[in-house]
């Protein structure tokens, strides 16, 4: 990852979720985007290699919402929970090699997803952070998925959609405890630009970050277009490490009718982009909504 940093600014992938449901894949439970390793292995593939081919340079499993608990409870046993985690990781390798293996000049990562706790949930709590555990409970919900994501060989583990300052202390301290080799990222869940869905400040928690062992970035995501260039304001200010920034794609959540609408700054990325790379953004992609259009045009900005 420092490498690829190294050249440049790097672009990241977008929605997991939004793409599968264009290939026929239903979304709309509990396990959200980790329903389709069940029995669409084939459409993950299709959206890692839709975004490499937008320009994406790293892939990010689709193990945001796979842990062993939420696939017990949908009615599956631990050890096949087990093999499609594991499956989530090879599908995301196997779409970078193969891209690379016909692209000579392309070099591409795979990021481990590690959503919180919050999301196992499955109430929206990644958004309030309105949960309380302790530092060993923490520890004990993601060892497991990070025992599995890691074992298949991840280049970083993208810690992300963070809402909960006490979980991302326990989670750090956990991978660099136990996983003393892996490089990893840390990206919050914010309440405003200037604060975590829990309250803390932004610049606190990010300052926690910087100066752990084996951390190559942070920054914050699935959040709006607009709160991204005074959060990086605030985090470059706070940090001197790379900054990494995935917001939405601008479109709105209505909870009455539980559906997406566009607004006027939908998918809006070409007024955004040249912003957030002068706040100091050095790995720009997308979150809920966004697509390989988006990342398309992430990708052109960059190239300039």
């Amino acid at each position: 990852m420092k490498t690829l940093l190294q050249r440049g600014p790097v672009v990241s992938d977008g929605a997991m979720a939004t793409e599968l449901e264009k290939r026929g894949v239903d979304t709309d439970s509990a396990l959200w985007s980790a329903t389709a390793m069940i029995d669409h292995a084939a459409a993950i593939y299709a959206v890692h290699q839709s975004y490499f081919a937008a320009g994406a340079q790293l892939a990010t499993t689709n193990t945001y919402q796979a842990n062993v608990p939420a696939f017990v409870t949908a009615g599956l046993t631990a050890e096949s929970a087990r093999k499609l985690t594991q499956q989530a990781v090879q599908i995301a390798k196997q779409a970078r090699d193969d891209y690379a293996a016909q692209h000579a000049d392309f070099t591409g990562l795979v990021a481990g997803s590690i959503g919180p706790y919050g999301a196992y949930l499955a109430d929206g709590s990644e958004y309030t952070g309105a949960y309380q555990l302790s530092k060993t409970a923490y520890q004990a919900f993601h060892r497991e998925r990070l025992q599995l994501v890691t074992g298949m060989g991840v280049d970083v583990l993208a810690l992300e959609t963070m809402p909960n300052f006490e979980e991302v202390q326990a989670l750090v301290s956990l991978v660099t405890t136990e996983f003393p080799t892996q490089d990893y990222w840390v990206s919050f869940s914010l309440k405003d630009p200037a604060t975590l869905c829990d309250g803390t400040s932004l610049a606190v928690a990010a300052k926690w970050v910087a100066v752990q062992p084996r951390v190559v970035a942070v920054g914050v995501n699935c959040t709006s277009l607009e709160n991204i260039e005074p959060a990086l304001t605030i985090l470059r200010a706070a940090v001197t490490i790379p900054l990494i920034v995935y917001p939405n794609s601008g479109d709105e959540y209505d909870p009455v009718t539980k559906t997406w609408q566009a607004t006027n700054l939908s998918h809006t990325f070409d007024s955004f982009v040249p912003k957030w790379l002068a706040a100091g953004a050095q790995i720009i992609g997308g979150c809920c909504r966004t697509t390989p259009s988006d990342i398309a045009t992430v990708h052109r900005l960059l190239s300039r």
